[in-house]
């Protein structure tokens, strides 16, 4: 069985630069030379994107749209956001909100996307999602070649 991570805006953001640091940068291609599928969420991609996009960041930009095509790319449909919706209203229920009551919460989406995927999500920050979906610390991933290498 093929085990699924999910990249969360952290080591996107990271994986994004195009002079990523070594760490980042070897940790990322030891995922994609493992058996693992490589999952880019929707709304990881677009708080990454927004961000680059408002520093004039053009060259990660262009690096953020080539990460699109390499591993799998996971659109944002209804079944992520209904949900997101039923996630978001838990947390609030046992007083764990992930964000402000007014705003969006990527973080929910984010779990939500990874959950109906069957994914870990590799994070920098592992307190505000773990509530939601398996997480883990994506320095503390490590992964074996695939044997067919």
């Amino acid at each position: 069985m093929t085990k699924r991570i999910a990249l969360d805006t952290g080591p996107l953001g990271m994986i994004a630069h195009p002079k990523a640091n070594r760490a980042t940068a070897e940790w990322f291609r030891s995922m994609l030379e493992s058996d693992c599928e490589v999952i880019v969420p929707e709304i990881a991609d677009y708080e990454v994107r927004r961000n680059l996009i408002l520093e004039k960041l053009t060259e990660n930009v262009k690096r953020l749209d080539q990460l699109k095509r390499l591993p799998t790319y996971l659109p944002i449909d209804t079944a992520a956001m209904v949900k997101a919706a039923n996630l978001w209203a838990e947390a609030r229920r046992r007083h764990k909100p992930t964000a402000n009551k007014h705003a969006l919460d990527g973080d929910a989406i984010l779990a939500a996307q990874a959950r109906l995927a069957g994914a870990v999500v590799a994070t920098d920050n592992v307190g505000h999602l773990d509530q939601f979906v398996k997480t883990r610390k994506w320095c503390d991933m490590g992964f074996r070649k695939n044997r067919a290498s």
